[in-house]
């Protein structure tokens, strides 16, 4: 692993000075880098060189001080595997993150996502990773089963299912309900867009399917709607509080 200059720390300085238990687990894993750090590593044992390939803007010298940190603070492990490779892994206290970054992950879905920006670097199947992700989390359900196809250009697809219980994902296409044809950057455009924007994206690209199973596919993302019912009740318990 590259050596770490002495300007970059390997242990998080951040202390809140403030008792609560959501400060002290910031303290630990809010660091820059580190839960995406998490994330790369749900998928199952990374080596350094794999980490800085998806993290993309990471330099060396940083991922070296994350990694430092979360091996000290017992979330990853660094295990040296023969003369040369090491490969880092998440231990269970690690693993106990996981619904944490779904929750992160969901939330960042239905309120903060956005359009890409400028030089922004999308990987095709973390885009599919977080969608599946998302699905799960949010418990969306169909009818009956479900296949989507993504292509991404050429050479690249992804298949996204729901077997009655779980979606799941895998590389490569498949015979499916909704095929498309698509980018990184549109796809992020579509699982940002609301279900009219989203709509539309449908009709504007090279998306094949039949009118309900892409109805199916664009009301599957975004923040449940609050019916009159709820607003009414959260205005009257306003109300109360106020009171």
């Amino acid at each position: 692993m590259p050596s770490t200059a002495s300007h970059v720390p390997s242990k998080s300085t951040r202390r809140y000075q403030h008792f609560c238990p959501a400060a002290r687990a910031l303290e630990t894993i809010g660091e820059r880098w580190s839960l995406l750090i998490v994330r790369d590593l749900l998928g199952g044992p990374r080596r350094f060189s794999e980490l800085r390939r998806s993290l993309t803007a990471i330099t060396p010298k940083w991922l070296s001080a994350r990694l430092r940190a979360l091996v000290a603070d017992a979330i990853v492990a660094r295990d040296v595997i023969g003369e040369r490779e090491v490969r880092y892994r998440l231990t269970p206290k690690g693993q106990a993150l996981e619904p944490v970054f779904d929750a992160l992950l969901v939330w960042g879905m239905d309120y903060a996502l956005g359009p890409p920006r400028h030089g922004e670097a999308i990987h095709p199947g973390r885009a599919i990773d977080a969608a599946v992700r998302y699905l799960n989390r949010r418990r969306v359900r169909a009818e009956r089963h479900v296949v989507w196809v993504i292509h991404f250009g050429e050479d690249r697809s992804y298949t996204i299912r729901f077997d009655g219980t779980r979606w799941s994902r895998q590389r490569g296409a498949a015979s499916a309900d909704v095929t498309v044809q698509t980018s990184p950057p549109e796809w992020v455009k579509f699982l940002s867009a609301d279900v009219e924007g989203r709509r539309r994206w449908l009709r504007e690209r090279r998306a094949s399917g039949t009118r309900g199973r892409l109805d199916e596919l664009l009301t599957s993302f975004g923040a449940p709607r609050q019916t009159s019912r709820s607003r009414e009740r959260g205005s009257r318990r306003a109300a109360m509080a106020k009171n």
